[in-house]
């Protein structure tokens, strides 16, 4: 059977580390994560065959990549069906940049040429489902994995086609979510079992987020005062201004009560008066929160997902730092910087 899109991607669920000896043993491979938009490219087959990409959601968008579509034409063969993920380069800055890459994503067809121009997009395979017109879905990932490289090789693949590094060493596993996350755009790991089938729309990978403890102002919250639901938080910019950087998760009842035996009601003049703030990343939805003085210092688990100073996911919040001051908070744009101490 042909593969034609649009195709449900396979899907990971979280886990919190790199799984011990027991799981090791059934044979899995470790991809490195990235942070970027998944998508699924298809070079067609028969006379006029075409080369279409689609979002994870299943919305074909290939004339937001017109240097994707000519370097596909230009060095794919047809009958091809690869997973992986969207990625951009920004030369100025010098590394990846998910700002470029949303704005290359919303783009219209007349403006696309001219943000390629300005962001060139790689495409970062980790996955083949197709080769040569035949569906490889029921091959095992090991097999597909090896076809997938081979891909690479007879074709002699470069920018903007690379592949996602792969290990089956644990100890490189872990080395990889320990260091490499450092680098923006990666953060951390997807598990995938050597003998797995790929079942679109399934749950059958595991990723794992490197998350780092760091610390930020508690600036507003949802719920009460004496009974917070959520914290809103903040770090100060270079001019002493404190700006948002993210929300946590529902706090726990326990929790709640315990962070609220330290909060009070903001004073005039708060930095937040006038904030909008959304319920998640991109969403229209508008939380109702209550402004409260910016004096308490939490500690919160972050991922590696910061934008323009900016946690995308929410914040895990672990307790109430009264041993240091707002001072001792990393600066606005720093990210998830090492705990205080």
């Amino acid at each position: 059977m042909v593969l034609r899109p649009p195709v449900d991607p396979m899907l990971a669920h979280a886990a919190e580390s790199v799984p011990g000896p027991v799981a090791l043993r059934a044979g899995v491979a470790y991809e490195q994560k990235l942070d970027r938009h998944r998508a699924l490219l298809f070079t067609q087959t028969g006379p006029g065959g075409t080369v279409v990409v689609q979002t994870r959601r299943g919305a074909l968008v290939q004339d937001r990549w017109p240097d994707l579509m000519a370097a596909a034409v230009e060095q794919l063969p047809p009958g091809l069906v690869l997973d992986g993920e969207l990625v951009v380069w920004d030369a100025e800055e010098g590394r990846l940049s998910f700002e470029a890459l949303q704005r290359r994503a919303a783009a219209r067809a007349r403006s696309a040429p001219a943000l390629a121009a300005r962001w060139p997009a790689y495409f970062v395979a980790f996955d083949l489902l197709q080769l040569g017109g035949e569906e490889l879905l029921r091959w095992p990932y090991r097999d597909r994995r090896t076809e997938l490289e081979k891909l690479f090789t007879d074709y002699a693949l470069t920018a903007p086609w690379t592949l996602v590094p792969q290990t089956t060493d644990p100890a490189k596993a872990r080395e990889w979510l320990e260091t490499w996350t450092d680098v923006t755009g990666v953060e951390g790991l997807v598990i995938k079992p050597l003998t797995s089938k790929y079942l679109p729309g399934y749950r059958g990978w595991t990723k794992i987020r490197r998350r780092d403890a760091t610390e930020a102002i508690i600036g507003a919250i949802t719920g009460t005062l004496t009974r917070p639901q959520l914290l809103v938080l903040g770090r100060h910019d270079q001019n002493g201004r404190l700006r948002a950087v993210g929300r946590t998760v529902p706090l726990r009842p326990d929790v709640s009560r315990q962070v609220g035996e330290h909060l009070a009601a903001a004073d005039p003049g708060h930095p937040f008066e006038g904030v909008r703030f959304t319920s998640t990343w991109g969403s229209r939805d508008v939380l109702d929160v209550v402004l409260v003085r910016p004096d308490v210092v939490a500690e919160v688990s972050a991922d590696r997902a910061v934008d323009l100073g900016v946690f995308r996911h929410p914040l895990r919040f672990q307790r109430i730092r009264l041993d240091v001051t707002t001072s001792d908070v990393p600066p606005f744009g720093q990210g998830p910087a090492a705990a205080v101490g």
